[in-house]
């Protein structure tokens, strides 16, 4: 009981820390939601980017709780330091994989085309005419007119020219 009587303002900021997380990570996720009602994207696109605004908001209300529980400056940039190498290393060797959910996040807010839309690809070495099955973390599903499915990169979709073509694979022929 002595512990926290001695601690009472910790314990009250901290309470407040997780109250403001809850209610952030309630209202964001209502606003992410309502942005996609309104766009007409899909619900599992819209999980994954709820989920990654819950790391964020999670990993903040840490940092909040080691600056309410007074802990060192100096201990907190080293530990965060030696992190932070640990995680550029690995994330060094594994640099494709967090293009591609980044991209996945961009095209999630910004890009124009959806799922069920036909997209022609411009690269020079392999153009893809196709139609836009699935987008996920880290890729897009199309398929073809011959019924070729393509998994491609989300960062290869931000790096290369994309026409979104309005009419069905019944109306033309497949042109390469």
């Amino acid at each position: 009981m002595n512990f926290l009587s001695g601690y009472t303002k910790e314990v009250f900021a901290t309470g407040i820390v997780i109250l403001v997380l809850i209610v952030l990570r309630f209202f964001i996720a209502k606003l992410v939601r309502k942005y996609a009602r309104t766009s007409s994207i899909i619900e599992h696109r819209t999980n994954l980017v709820i989920k990654y605004i819950n790391i964020l908001l999670n990993l903040l209300a840490i940092v909040g709780l080691i600056i309410i529980w007074g802990v060192e400056k100096k201990d907190i940039l080293v530990t965060f330091s030696s992190v932070a190498t640990v995680i550029g290393v690995a994330m060094f060797a594994q640099w494709s994989i967090l293009s591609n959910v980044t991209s996945g996040i961009i095209l999630f807010f910004f890009f124009p085309f959806k799922i069920g839309d036909i997209i022609k690809i411009h690269d020079k070495d392999f153009p893809i005419q196709a139609e836009i099955e699935d987008i996920s973390a880290f890729h897009v599903n199309l398929k073809t007119t011959d019924g070729e499915r393509i998994t491609y990169p989300n960062n290869l979709l931000l790096q290369k020219g994309i026409s979104i073509i309005n009419q069905n694979f019944d109306d033309k022929d497949f042109v390469d």
